[in-house]
């Protein structure tokens, strides 16, 4: 289990460092070539594990989209 919550805490920082440091249109982009090469996840330096990291990316603006569109209604 320790392993689990080591996984789920560095996810989580990653997450904060890319929310922080990358600009809100520039973190889509960057979502999408993470799931482009997570498709390419057979060759040796890619892998599957972009995929999930890529949609992750892809949320943070998403949620931020949603909040703006509800503050509008």
């Amino acid at each position: 289990m320790g392993w689990i919550t080591t996984l789920k805490s560095r996810t989580r920082q990653t997450l904060d460092r890319i929310r922080d440091r990358v600009p809100f249109g520039l973190r889509s982009v960057l979502g999408l070539l993470l799931i482009a090469g997570g498709l390419l996840g057979f060759l040796p330096i890619l892998g599957f594990w972009m995929i999930p990291l890529g949609i992750a990316v892809i949320a943070i603006d998403l949620a931020q989209i949603w909040k703006s569109i509800r503050r509008h209604r």
